[in-house]
């Protein structure tokens, strides 16, 4: 969508995640670079197990476990929304523990928001983290990779094989994980950059495709 806040709930995908967690006995986790609060908008609250924000907030069996916000932010957060006032094709969007400033309405700015964003990461403690479209700043110390692990290690997913299937630069973190604890990556989308995925889906038609294909064969 042409701004983030437009993605919203879809029938088709919520019937999709209602077959899915049935027929994984719970075993079904959503990791994001979203908040968790527009996670669950966008989901209907279908999906317990979240990962928010690149792992900074992850919602498991205990409850939910969030990183504080670090300082640096608060000076990033200015120079983003500053350079977003600048051109009314930017978007800034605060995420309390990241911010991150979209281009995909003006892709000939992404010199200047990459150069930017590199800039406060080089004077600050924040990582940078370059998406879709998007450079983000966000609080140290997590990543998707590492969200993964971590669902791994508790009740229901203990055990289980993970397959980790996203489409953006930041999934790269979790499709290494998921070949690190036995599982594999499904990457989606065009297949011009390296990935450590091990299979690759052509865009989300396909991934819902696949998915309800996979519960059709484990019914049967």
């Amino acid at each position: 969508m042409p701004r983030p806040e437009q993605v919203g709930p879809d029938a088709r995908r919520a019937a999709l995640l209602d077959a899915l967690s049935r027929a994984l006995e719970g075993r079904l986790a959503v990791v994001s670079g979203r908040a968790l609060e527009d996670v669950d908008r966008i989901l209907e609250d279908r999906v317990r197990f979240v990962a928010a924000v690149h792992g900074l907030v992850r919602r498991g069996g205990n409850g939910v476990d969030r990183l504080p916000p670090h300082p640096d932010l608060d000076h990033a957060r200015d120079v983003l929304r500053d350079l977003a006032r600048g051109d009314r094709g930017l978007l800034f969007e605060d995420k309390d523990l990241s911010v991150a400033l979209h281009y995909r309405n003006v892709p000939s700015a992404a010199d200047a928001v990459i150069e930017a964003a590199e800039r406060l990461a080089r004077g600050s403690e924040l990582v940078l983290q370059l998406g879709d479209m998007v450079a983000e700043l966000r609080t140290p110390g997590q990543d998707k990779g590492k969200a993964v692990t971590a669902f791994l290690r508790e009740a229901p997913f203990d055990g289980a094989t993970p397959v980790f299937v996203g489409d953006d630069l930041t999934d790269e973190d979790g499709f290494a994980a998921a070949a690190r604890l036995g599982g594999y990556g499904v990457l989606v989308g065009p297949s011009h950059r390296p990935t450590q995925a091990t299979y690759r889906l052509n865009d989300f038609n396909a991934v819902l495709d696949w998915l309800s294909a996979s519960i059709g064969r484990a019914a049967a």
